[in-house]
């Protein structure tokens, strides 16, 4: 049986979620202090702790932090009502596998828990290059739920934008990221794509960098980048070929939903560019 620690200095939640969790049938254990909640750590294995971020004492991201030193650690969910973007980018500069803003739906975060729970263990940590809200530098493994994972993080630091500008700019980098690590790094989680984030007053930009060797639009006869003018279902035919899945319209669609897209030379290094007027 899987075993939980709830971190929480609020006894309801602490119960709730317990009861919950038990519920799905997780062993659970809950405290509301943060010394005591690393000291059952040194002392039991728990697969996930779910740890609030301000709890008198030792608060959940000191927690987090001293956890990164254990050699057996648990996956960790930061749940807390603080969704600033600094408490959110220390979160991930000490390894939280996830960040979600209470309150919490009890139901959602059964999904999440399972969800974590069934993640590939071992998989290499996302590592932190710069942590400025207005300068963000990641390394990310190339991995699928790594890209994910990423994903939902940096879509925190959006909240203040209107919601199509929050849509177009998720839905362009979800698509050149998982370019860079399905065509770039190979889905090798020994590899790394560089990832910046950039926040002006006007202006939002990302770079995503990955260690393939590039590519040239010519050959991306399964992309719709390359279809014959009137036939916008000519690729079609080159991913069945190539046991592809169905799509294609990703580089295409992405053109449109950005003010500006450049590659280097070698096309293994994108920016995209959102104007904020």
């Amino acid at each position: 049986m899987q075993r939980i620690l709830v971190v929480d200095d609020d006894r309801t939640t602490r119960e709730l979620l317990r009861l919950q969790l038990r519920s799905a049938g997780y062993a659970v254990e809950t405290t509301g202090d943060g010394a005591t909640a690393l000291a059952r750590v040194r002392r039991k294995k728990f697969d996930l702790v779910l740890l609030d971020v301000w709890m008198p004492g030792m608060d959940g991201l000191t927690v987090l932090a001293r956890l990164r030193k254990e050699p057996s650690r648990p996956k960790v969910i930061v749940m807390t009502a603080d969704d600033t973007s600094e408490t959110l980018l220390r979160a991930i500069r000490e390894h939280a596998y996830k960040f979600i803003t209470k309150p919490v739906e009890p139901n959602q975060l059964v999904e999440l828990v399972k969800a974590a729970l069934a993640g590939k263990p071992g998989l290499p940590p996302i590592e932190v290059v710069s942590a400025r809200p207005e300068w963000v530098e990641l390394l990310v493994p190339c991995d699928r739920e790594a890209a994910e994972r990423i994903q939902e993080f940096l879509a925190r630091l959006d909240t203040d934008l209107p919601e199509d500008v929050r849509s177009s700019v998720g839905q362009a980098f979800r698509e050149l990221l998982m370019n860079a690590i399905e065509w770039g790094g190979k889905l090798d989680p020994r590899q790394t794509v560089r990832i910046s984030y950039l926040r002006a007053r006007r202006m939002l930009l990302y770079r995503i960098a990955d260690p393939g060797e590039g590519f040239s639009f010519q050959g991306l006869t399964h992309s719709a980048l390359s279809n014959p003018q009137g036939q916008p279902m000519e690729h079609f035919a080159e991913r069945e070929k190539k046991g592809l899945r169905p799509g294609g319209f990703g580089l295409l669609m992405t053109r449109q939903t950005v003010d500006e897209l450049l590659y280097n030379e070698a096309h293994n290094e994108v920016v995209f560019v959102k104007y904020l007027d």
